[in-house]
């Protein structure tokens, strides 16, 4: 059998379709007793430095209702306006505390959302 380069192999590759490729990579594990998952310990090693970063890189938050304290009624009433949901569905979710209020939301708006829910006497997480 003739060798191949890579770019020859890359080419036979492209023109395979992904169950080819999937039975492939299945066969070539089997043949040389490898496995083509890149090992987690490898990834987790350099997550120290790394998850702090990425932390402080966090682009979108939920706001988080943990508990909403003595004003009830205040508090839903903040819900109601931070959401589009009506008056039983924010009672819902007052009740229901720890819940999410807003999710995916950028980090200016889940602080003024925090800063008025805690006005109005909840208390509030960001995650």
């Amino acid at each position: 059998m003739a060798k191949l380069s890579t770019a020859e192999l890359l080419d036979a590759f492209k023109e395979l379709t992904l169950i080819e490729l999937s039975e492939f990579v299945k066969a070539f594990e089997e043949t040389f007793e490898v496995t083509a998952a890149a090992p987690v310990a490898v990834a987790a090693a350099g997550g120290g430095a790394a998850a702090v970063e990425e932390v402080e890189e966090k682009d979108s938050f939920d706001v988080v209702l943990e508990a909403a304290g003595e004003k009830k009624i205040q508090v839903i009433k903040e819900v109601r306006a931070l959401t589009s949901l009506g008056l039983g569905e924010a009672k819902a979710v007052v009740d229901g505390a720890p819940k999410a209020v807003l999710e995916g939301v950028n980090k200016e708006t889940a602080e003024k959302a925090k800063a008025q829910l805690e006005e109005a006497g909840a208390t509030v997480t960001l995650k």
